[in-house]
């Protein structure tokens, strides 16, 4: 793992959010994004060399709808950039961490990802982030 990517916010509103978060950091969000496969509406914020990406639930079977009705609004992950996803992949479940999906799939930010389960990773959902070239 190269750095930390991004960290994402799960939020009831992403209208309402960006508001805040565009008041708190002196500036508006760069791109909003719909991820589909996810059901998920996205914002990211560039503060300084770190992002912040907001999520809002699109129907209420997406993970983010589901993470608000259990725990409210609030961090749902940290993501961190990886050279080579799939290898990252094998190395971590050699190092007996549960790997939500093992093929990456297209995430939002021109990415692919792969989640670990909150479980192998002291309650935090982990996303491995790789670039898209």
């Amino acid at each position: 793992m190269r750095k930390i990517e991004h960290i994402g916010i799960a939020v009831k509103s992403l209208e309402n959010a960006n508001d805040l978060f565009a008041k708190l950091f002196g500036q508006s969000h760069y791109k909003i994004e719909d991820v589909l496969t996810e059901g998920v509406k996205t914002s990211f914020f560039q503060v300084g060399p770190n992002k912040i990406e907001l999520l809002e639930a699109t129907n209420p079977e997406s993970p983010i709808a589901k993470f608000i009705e259990k725990k409210g609004e609030g961090i749902h992950h940290i993501a961190f950039d990886v050279e080579d996803i799939e290898a990252e992949i094998q190395r971590l479940k050699t190092e007996g961490f549960t790997v939500l999906n093992e093929i990456p799939k297209k995430g939002a930010d021109n990415k692919m990802v792969c989640f670990l389960h909150p479980k192998s990773t002291n309650g935090v959902l982990v996303e491995l982030c790789q670039e898209i070239k």
